[in-house]
């Protein structure tokens, strides 16, 4: 049950990351929450877009890869309306696309100083 479940999760984070790439999100980070404590999901898959415009775009194309690849949806959504930080919660990956002076003040990396973090290249 376990295995199924992580190999569920690392899915979603890839597909997830696709549909970031797929609208040339900027520095898209994942950080591998599994093995801190009292963690709230496995993954969060991070990105930054550079208006509001590109960050719902960013958003549309997470969905609609997502829901394309792995038939999920997410199961929350906040941010909609001023469209500076979306997220998306799929229960086990959570999906939070900034505009850039919300990632920096925010922190999310730091916050959560104890998971593995990998960063992914930017496609150009």
């Amino acid at each position: 049950m376990i295995k199924t479940q992580q190999k569920t999760s690392n899915t979603l984070c890839n597909t997830i990351i696709e549909g970031m790439q797929e609208r040339k999100a900027k520095d898209i980070t994942v950080l591998d929450l599994r093995k801190v404590q009292k963690a709230v999901a496995d993954f969060f898959v991070i990105c930054t877009g550079t208006s509001d415009t590109h960050v719902d775009a960013i958003r549309l194309s997470v969905e609609g890869f997502t829901h394309k690849k792995t038939g999920e949806s997410p199961w929350h959504t906040e941010g909609l309306q001023t469209r500076e930080w979306i997220i998306l919660d799929y229960v086990d990956v959570v999906v939070h696309v900034f505009q850039a002076d919300k990632r920096d003040y925010y922190a999310l990396e730091e916050l959560w100083g104890d998971a593995h973090i990998k960063r992914i290249e930017d496609i150009s």
